[in-house]
Order: structure tokens, then sequence, then C-alpha cells
């Protein structure tokens, strides 16, 4: 059976549930996860974090009554998506329910929020409901072959070692792409101008590697991308991002493993073996970087990294880097690299690092 076959069958469960309860003339419910840094705990072994069981019960009253028929009706929305082998964008699927009359959303923030619950409560991604991101992927280059398929089933090889001055591009769902590779690891690259500096002077041509620009935050896509090629050709994954408190607690954290929202998740999404070589406050320092203060809300990021977040409290090195960049008030880019010449993070920053195992972070 299928991955979404078996999400339908979920979905018909929870109906026959709630059918049964009318039956019974009794006030359905669901039951969801509740989606915070609060209901997570950071699990070592499996290297991500673990969704605790703390619920939420929806429950059919008179003042629920909205929200409760909105619940229903995307999980209407998904069946009919599954069982015609269709898909829908989260913008669609905020539209459609303009026919729901009175459960229809308010703002796609409410759609969002509803189908995330979804998610939650069948323990699947909403991808496999038929529900796919509006966002585009990441970009890939490399010695790498995607086996993809078109509509008709038949295999198409994409080779991302010959793209030209471009790149392959994430699709948004990645579950039946298959991998040949002969590379090392795999590279992923905070900003776009880094990463278009590393294929410009094929850098993964030297270390035999994969690189993959995260743009920032990278998406659920992209996250999915990284985990499902280190997984199944087991491939590390190091991670180069700026040495500010946005890189490593909103960008590495979240893709090695997870956040609070989406903490069901996280076992898809995650990628325990990332590891991080890029800016460390201690690099600031030994490379004598230029840098900018820190802002308030970095401030506030670290300090609230420091006391709530489940991984940092685990991990006494990511302790030790926070409370240094505290320590020093700055913060620098990965182009502060520059300082020392447009391919010195080429040259010598990155294959500095890659064989400079202590100064990597877990």
């Amino acid at each position: 059976m299928d991955q979404r076959s078996e999400v339908l069958n979920k979905i018909i469960e929870v109906a026959e549930e709630i059918k049964e309860e009318i039956l019974k003339l009794r006030n359905p419910r669901v039951k969801i996860p509740v989606r915070s840094l609060s209901n997570v705990y950071f699990d070592p072994v499996k290297g991500h974090f673990t969704i605790k069981n703390k619920l939420k019960i929806r429950k059919l009253t008179a003042s629920t009554a909205r929200s409760f028929a909105q619940t229903l009706r995307m999980l209407a929305l998904a069946k009919e998506l599954i069982t015609t082998n269709d898909i829908a964008t989260k913008r669609e699927a905020y539209y459609t329910a303009y026919n729901w009359l009175d459960a229809k959303f308010k703002n796609q923030q409410e759609s969002d929020s509803t189908m995330d619950d979804i998610e939650a409560m069948l323990f699947t991604i909403r991808e496999n409901l038929g529900f796919i991101p509006e966002e585009r992927g990441g970009d890939i280059v490399g010695p790498l072959i995607v086996n993809d398929r078109d509509e008709d089933g038949n295999i198409i090889k994409i080779n991302c070692a010959n793209m030209g001055s471009g790149a392959y591009s994430v699709p948004s769902s990645v579950e039946n792409l298959e991998f040949e590779t002969k590379a090392d690891f795999i590279l992923a690259i905070e900003t776009s101008g880094m990463f278009q500096r590393l294929v410009k002077h094929k850098f993964w041509q030297k270390m035999n590697c994969i690189l993959v620009s995260m743009s920032g935050v990278p998406t659920r896509a992209t996250r999915r991308f990284i985990r499902k090629l280190s997984d199944d050709k087991k491939l590390p994954v190091y991670v180069f991002t700026d040495g500010d408190p946005y890189g490593w607690l909103n960008i590495y954290r979240t893709l090695k493993v997870g956040s609070g929202n989406a903490a069901h998740l996280n076992e898809f999404f995650c990628v325990p073996r990332a590891r991080y070589i890029g800016v460390t406050a201690q690099d600031i320092i030994d490379y004598d970087l230029p840098t900018h203060p820190l802002k308030d809300v970095d401030i506030k990021r670290i300090q609230d990294g420091l006391k709530n977040d489940p991984f940092v409290k685990y991990h006494k090195d990511w302790q030790e880097n926070l409370k240094l960049q505290l320590k020093l008030k700055k913060r620098a880019e990965q182009q502060a690299l520059a300082k020392y010449g447009l391919n010195y993070v080429i040259t010598d920053y990155l294959p500095r690092k890659l064989k400079d195992q202590k100064s990597w972070l877990s």
C-alpha cells in the first residue's frame, strides 16, 4: 500500500469515528497534537525534536461549530485530491473554501493552520494529502543524477552536473525521486550568492560534493530532498550559514532537528546527519572578520535559545558558541570572508573547515 492510500484509510477512519459518535447522539471530537516548542523534546537517539503527548481536543459545540466544520471540510478536500490523484496549492485550498458557506476561512492563515492540524492529526505530511507548497525548492548542483518520472510513469534522468550556468530546482514533492551519486558529502549553503560563487568556480567538482542552496530557512521540499538523499546514499550533510542567531537557530537548527511548530513532521524533514561548518563566534575572532553589532532581536533570540531550546540545552558546544557571541556582541556574514579575497572561502576557509572536525558544531 502506498503512502497516499494509507492516508486515505486514516481519513476514512476519522470520518467513521465521527459518524459513530453522532449516531450515538454524542458530540463528536478530534484529537490534535499541540504544535509548539513546549510540547517537544530533543531525542538524541532519533536525532531530532520529538513530539510529546499533549493534545488539544476539537469538540463540536455551539462555539466551535465553524472550526470543527472547517476541519471536516479540509479532510474531505484531501480525500478528493487523493482519490482523483490531483493536487492543490495552499492558496487554492483557501479559495476552494469560499464555497463552504459559513465554514469558509477568514484568511489564509486560518486555512493553513487547519491544514497543519490535519497533518498532525493524521501524522503525515501534507504532500501525501495532495496539498503542495507555493514556494519553490532549493537549487542543486553537483555529481548527482535525479531519477524523476513523467505523467506516464517514464523515468527521466536529470544530471545535476550538467546544468550549464543554472541549477536543478527541487520540485514541490520529492517522495518518488531516486538518486545516483558517488559524491562524498552534501554541502547546504544559506545564501544564493555564496552558492553561485561555489558553482561558478566548480567547488563541487574539486571536493566531490553536492551543493544545495537553501536561500535562507530551507523550504519543506528542500529539507525533505536533503534528508531523502542523505538517507538513501548515506551521505553526511555539512551546513554553511552566516555567523548569527538566525543562521544558527532558525536555519541550521530547523534543518537538523526540526521545529516545535512542526514536531509531528520532524522525522520526515529533519536531517540528523547534519553538522555545522559555517561561521562561528570563534571564527569572528580567529579570522578577524568584519562584523555588525547584534540587534536587540538577535540578543533576545540567543537568550531564548539558551533558556528554552531543547537542542541548545542538550549540546554544550552550541551553548558556548551562543554565549561567546553574546560576549562579543557581534555577528558576521558568510561574505565577510571576502576580506581575504573573493575566493578565499573556496581556496582556504571551507577546505580547512572540512579537514578540522574540531571546529564543527553538533
